[in-house]
């Protein structure tokens, strides 16, 4: 026999010799061998005829009907190697698929990447001791919501944050943005997307940032931050996870934008922030096609926002109370501003005024649900030009000039002369 025997085949072997030996019958034959009892007839009847090479399978060193060619193999390779050379083989299985209408498994992909040295195959993943919760049943009951710093332009452009919200029944992401970092400012501008475009949510999900909670220990129990302030005046509580793990749906696809988002980028050609923020809808609906599931309740837990346009503008906003001075001005972050009446204005003297700083950089002055008129100019600048237009730095500057030499005068120098008759005069006169 050329072909080695399998150690089923070897079974089949030692059944079959006591099946025609008389010791058991076809059917003790076909219980034991787990085929029909019209198979023990085929397999014994070439048994007797040709022996152990009868059992083995005429199958045994021949190509796969069903193999892959060579040559959509070599063109795939090709490919990746010079289009998806470190993609995942699940998106480098879709980007042969949209781009280059090659439709092939994933698995079949992953071979070819493996055998090609551009994929390495991983080990399975720890056992999860964290034990696992079930989704949200609707639509808009928790929100989860994460910034998530990184290179994402791969050295294209500043590497900078996303804000990333997704929601916890579906797997859906509503909202993306492209910031400079986290701040309380970003995260307002997301939510303000995310409520005019779905309502407001029941709940949204964050970490411990000092964003969303006052962290400090001597802080009354009271305290909260803008951020906190702005979501329970829309209705939306805020709840703090205790762990990263905690909100594993936001950090899951915080690692799933890190790897596909960052490739998408670099196909469509996008190297900064303000052209990214703009195509960014369109790759939020291409992923929730891709990896959103439905969740359990059809209905939607949103609530409609019943106010307008600019008053969840102002509710989203950084708003700190200052108090006018005499003359109607008050300070903030370096600027000066001055309030413009048309009457005396001392009703304003000594006011409480808020000054709301909106996400889009411009800012207002509130006074008894008013909002006032006002001239700004930055303080710094308004120093600098004093004292230049009367050259105060100047002159003290050549002050010190001389102050700092340690030059002696000569003996003979005048000034010394004139302290020597001055003295001498002065004996005179005494004398």
């Amino acid at each position: 026999m050329d072909k080695l025997m399998s150690m089923k085949e070897v079974e089949r072997a030692r059944v079959l010799d006591r099946l025609i030996a008389g010791e058991i019958d076809g059917y003790e034959a076909s219980r034991r061998l787990k085929v029909c009892p019209r198979q023990v007839r085929r397999l014994s009847a070439r048994y007797r005829a040709d022996g152990l090479d009868g059992l083995v399978s005429k199958q045994r060193g021949k190509a796969s009907s069903r193999r892959l060619n060579e040559t959509l193999c070599t063109t795939v390779v090709e490919l990746i190697g010079c289009n998806y050379r470190d993609f995942g083989p699940r998106l480098a299985n879709e980007k042969l698929s949209e781009l280059h209408d090659i439709h092939l498994s994933v698995e079949s992909t992953r071979q070819l990447m493996m055998g090609a040295g551009y994929w390495q195959p991983r080990k399975g993943a720890a056992v999860c001791v964290h034990p696992m919760r079930e989704r949200r049943a609707r639509f808009g009951e928790l929100i989860q919501i994460d910034g998530s710093p990184h290179d994402w332009f791969e050295g294209r452009a500043e590497p900078c944050t996303l804000l990333v919200f997704i929601d916890d029944a579906s797997g859906r992401l509503t909202g993306l943005r492209f910031m400079p970092r986290e701040t309380t400012l970003g995260y307002m501008q997301v939510l303000h997307e995310h409520v005019l475009s779905y309502g407001t949510p029941v709940a949204l999900y964050s970490d411990r940032h000092s964003i969303f909670r006052v962290n400090a220990k001597e802080a009354a129990a009271d305290a909260e931050t803008q951020f906190a302030r702005a979501a329970r005046e829309l209705g939306i509580e805020c709840i703090a996870a205790n762990s990263p793990q905690a909100k594993g749906r936001v950090e899951r696809a915080n690692q799933t934008l890190q790897d596909r988002l960052v490739k998408e980028m670099r196909l469509a050609g996008i190297n900064d922030r303000a052209t990214a923020n703009v195509w960014l809808p369109g790759y939020i609906e291409d992923y929730n096609r891709r990896f959103a599931v439905e969740p359990k309740d059809c209905a939607d837990a949103h609530l409609a926002y019943l106010g307008t346009a600019q008053e969840l503008a102002a509710t989203l906003s950084v708003q700190t109370t200052r108090t006018l001075s005499k003359n109607l001005s008050c300070q903030y972050d370096n600027w000066l501003f001055q309030i413009e009446t048309t009457g005396s204005g001392r009703a304003l003297r000594g006011a409480k005024v808020t000054v709301c700083e909106h996400f889009d950089g411009s800012k207002e002055l509130m006074w008894k649900m008013r909002k006032l008129r006002y001239s700004v100019m930055s303080k710094p600048a308004r120093q600098r030009a004093v004292a230049d237009s009367k050259l105060l730095n100047t002159q003290v500057d050549k002050v010190l000039a001389r102050r700092n030499t340690a030059h002696k005068p000569a003996a003979n120098h005048p000034w010394r002369k004139m302290s020597v008759g001055k003295a001498a005069t002065d004996r005179l006169q005494v004398t």
